[in-house]
């Protein structure tokens, strides 16, 4: 049975992983903290889940889901991911991960950034543009007349095509957005992020954590992609 490492168990590691389980995948699961941290999350999740270090995870995982805060991933040990499929949920905010000029000013994308420093992975950025809490209330089989679709980017083909199979299985079907350097389309403030999920995009922020998601097909998605314009990344709040 297929494994999927999970770095991270935030808001979106842990939906991320609440799915793998219920696809019938093992689960490796790990944070910064270790793993006698995470007994009540993997005892909610049951048999396919276990608790690991960050190189556990790492090791273990088919595919690797990586949502740590941007700052914490040049700490990583180095090497760690080498040769791994590696879904990035990364998004950069100034105000939690410092001044960081080349992404300021545009001059590389996130997950640009992450690949440089994670060499030799197999980088695909994935899960970054949904809030956490409509992972698991958006999901459906394939096939199912009101699925939804994620917006994927990576430089390796491959890899893009191992991690559209892994969503697939957790109940998403994905959008080819490009390559890295387009992963932009789909971060934070862009028509591609957050709000395309709600039934009313519209909602205001007061209404957010009462407001239903709505089903978000692929059309929908590449529509967002295809009108999307570059924000300034200087003014994203947290």
């Amino acid at each position: 049975m297929p494994t999927l490492g999970i770095i991270g168990s935030g808001n979106i590691g842990s939906a991320v992983a609440r799915l793998a389980v219920a696809a019938d995948l093992n689960v490796v699961i790990a944070n910064s903290r270790g793993p006698e941290t995470l007994q009540d999350l993997v005892a909610e999740l049951g048999p396919l889940a276990r608790a690991g270090t960050v190189e556990e995870a790492a090791q273990q995982g088919d595919a690797v889901v990586l949502s740590i805060p941007l700052k914490a991933v040049k700490d990583l040990p180095d090497g760690l991911l080498r040769g791994k499929v590696v879904l990035d949920t990364s998004n950069y905010y100034p105000s939690r991960d410092g001044s960081i000029d080349e992404l300021i000013s545009n001059t590389v994308t996130t997950s640009e950034m992450v690949q440089d420093q994670l060499p030799g992975a197999r980088l695909v950025k994935a899960f970054n543009n949904i809030i956490a809490a409509h992972i698991p209330l958006l999901a459906r089989p394939a096939g199912a007349g009101d699925r939804s679709a994620l917006p994927i980017a990576a430089d390796d083909e491959q890899a893009k095509a191992e991690a559209a199979a892994v969503i697939d299985r957790l109940g998403f079907d994905t959008v080819d957005a490009g390559p890295l350097a387009e992963s932009w389309r789909f971060e934070p403030d862009t028509a591609a992020y957050g709000r395309i999920y709600f039934e009313d995009p519209a909602v205001s922020e007061e209404q957010m954590m009462d407001a239903k998601p709505g089903p978000t097909p692929a059309a929908q998605i590449q529509s967002a992609l295809d009108e999307a314009t570059r924000v300034n990344i200087a003014e994203r709040r947290f």
